[in-house]
């Protein structure tokens, strides 16, 4: 198999040529493999590679995408037998005894997991930058991030190395990568997909797996493979009237769709972003849409407020675990990242449980706000990728938070201010992505611009709970409309 004729097809392509009889599927991973060894090392989106144990493996047969080489993310997507890091170095001796829901599924639909992808330290930043494996880069510019956390499957599916990727998102991590990389990347409702067995609910519900895509056909027919609810599960969320890839087939109805651009902290939304909405919105218009000015009236920075609650407790309780776990100190994560778990151990519970139910303002103003409207428009990001290294944390800031960690004054920086510098660090320039993470309601990031300077910037959806068929739908239609996959081909050229 030709690199061309690899990169030429996505998940759903390659999986119907090995059906027919086309190609072997030994010759499919040794394309991907191939394609990996030249591009991975500009990139660094592949941490943990097995190509020599993929090679010695058979598909499930009959699966719908039985043949396909995949990589799974280096964050949750635990694989029996295989480190499971989430980026820190505190966790690389955290070996999984078993796959999890989320793997045995992709399995069962006939992939081959041929690695992990990087992810910044415990999936916590916009960027894939981690003291453990080194900065990941955006293939598009490589002096650039692919965002974050999926950071690393973005880059390998926007270079070609697989067809679409393992990611997952609770903040925004499906859609940041998406839109920095020029793919299709679409986060399920609450429920949509099971964490475990490991976890019931993945940071308290706000986070859910998927994938990141080249193609919209690929990411239905996944989400088609692993959706579901096995038992042990905190709760189900009823299956759609038909499958999502049988839906694709069809176009939405009209549908009233409200957009903005205002980021909900205040925060600077750049040129680009501003414009790949309105330019989508028109469209949108074109396709037969009725589509007019309209934001949630919720308050942004309660929002920012909860989420960095959040933050705080699962990185304080993620320390503890692999503390346990593997006997790490507290010198093996991050200055950062062990900041936010003094944040985590000073916060009371009342405080924490308060924040939580909070999160019920945010679903209810959603609420109001679908009840006039089918879907959302927003940018997905406010600014394009940074350039790597330019979101490190600044120089004073790491000397205090040394200094009140070393101090154990974890209250004190909960009044020092601190937080908020973090936060305006950290969310402002992600300012879209949290909404759908704390309603738990479905969002996609669709790749539909392209910068001046050659950048993809991406464009966000967002639905009621459990609609991800109307999302995608309407991405088909979008695809259909403005096919991106050519960007591909002159990317590909450059590499």
């Amino acid at each position: 198999m030709t690199p061309e004729e690899y990169t030429g097809q996505d998940a759903t392509g390659l999986a119907r040529l090995i059906r027919e009889g086309q190609v072997r599927p030994g010759e499919v991973v040794d394309a991907a493999i191939n394609r990996a060894e030249q591009i991975n090392p500009a990139l660094n989106a592949i941490c943990q590679p097995r190509f020599e144990k993929v090679r010695q493996e058979q598909p499930e047969a009959g699966g719908t995408f039985a043949g396909v080489p995949f990589l799974a993310k280096d964050l949750a997507q635990e694989m029996a037998g295989m480190p499971s890091t989430m980026g820190s170095r505190a966790l690389l001796g955290y070996v999984p005894d078993q796959d999890s829901e989320y793997i045995r599924r992709g399995r069962q639909a006939g992939l081959l997991m041929m690695g992990r992808t990087a992810t910044p330290e415990l999936g916590l930043k916009a960027i894939t930058e981690s003291r453990l494996w080194g900065p990941t880069r955006n293939p598009w510019d490589t002096e650039r991030t692919p965002g974050g956390s999926s950071g690393g499957s973005g880059a390998a599916v926007a270079a070609g190395i697989v067809p679409m990727a393992g990611a997952n998102d609770g903040g925004g991590s499906i859609r940041i990568p998406a839109a920095y990389n020029g793919l299709f990347g679409l986060k399920p409702s609450r429920g949509r997909v099971s964490p475990g067995p490991y976890l019931g609910e993945a940071w308290t519900g706000a986070s859910v797996d998927h994938v990141v895509s080249r193609s919209v056909r690929d990411s239905a027919a996944m989400l088609d493979a692993i959706a579901g609810n096995p038992k042990g599960d905190p709760f189900t969320i009823p299956a759609p009237e038909q499958r999502w890839a049988d839906a694709i087939r069809s176009s939405p109805r009209p549908l009233r769709i409200g957009f903005f651009t205002e980021s909900p902290y205040g925060s600077e939304v750049d040129n680009d972003c501003v414009e790949a909405v309105e330019a989508t919105a028109r469209q949108l218009e074109a396709l037969g849409h009725h589509v007019e000015p309209a934001m949630p009236d919720f308050d942004g920075m309660a929002m920012a407020r909860a989420y960095l609650t959040l933050y705080f407790g699962e990185v304080s309780t993620i320390m503890e675990e692999a503390r346990a776990q593997t006997g790490a100190s507290d010198s093996d994560f991050e200055i950062e990242t062990r900041l936010l778990g003094a944040l985590g151990r000073s916060m009371r519970a009342v405080d924490y449980v308060r924040s939580r139910r909070g999160w019920n303002d945010f679903a209810r103003a959603l609420g109001r706000f679908f009840g006039d409207y089918d879907l959302y428009l927003s940018p997905t990001t406010g600014q394009p990728p940074a350039r790597i290294g330019e979101l490190e944390t600044p120089t004073h800031l790491k000397f205090a938070a040394r200094m009140l960690v070393g101090l154990r004054a974890g209250s004190l920086a909960l009044k020092s201010g601190m937080v908020e510098e973090l936060a305006q660090e950290n969310l402002a320039r992600t300012p879209f992505t949290q909404l759908a993470n704390l309603t738990g309601t479905p969002a996609m990031s669709v790749p539909l611009h392209w910068s001046d300077e050659g950048l993809p910037v991406g464009v966000q959806f967002g639905a009621p709970h459990g609609d991800e068929s109307t999302l995608f739908q309407l991405a088909a239609q979008l695809e259909a409309a403005h096919p991106w996959w050519p960007r591909y081909q002159s990317l590909w050229q450059r590499l």
